[in-house]
């Protein structure tokens, strides 16, 4: 994994959030399942279906997870309801 990338998945691993790295991609991504419904700020990550109605929340996605991310240069990406990928 990259540097920009490693120290971002360590960050967001630090405040709680559902990270997960894969042996298939240089990526890490982050684990949108379970939290369906869950609309405290301070545990729920991202919301597929009902996220983009959170003010601040950009596609679904908890700003503490994209404020994180752009401190490294890195955008998050749905790739299913599920999941989200971290890229460059």
């Amino acid at each position: 994994m990259k540097r920009n990338h490693r120290l971002a998945f360590n960050a967001l691993k630090k405040i709680g959030c559902p990270v997960y790295e894969r042996s298939d991609i240089e990526n890490f991504q982050i684990s949108a399942e379970g939290i369906y419904g869950d609309y405290d700020r301070d545990t729920c990550w991202a919301d597929y279906y009902d996220g983009r109605n959170i003010p601040d929340w950009e596609f679904g996605i908890n700003p503490l997870i994209t404020n994180t991310l752009r401190k490294y240069g890195l955008h998050a990406e749905w790739i299913n309801a599920g999941e989200i990928g971290v890229y460059d």
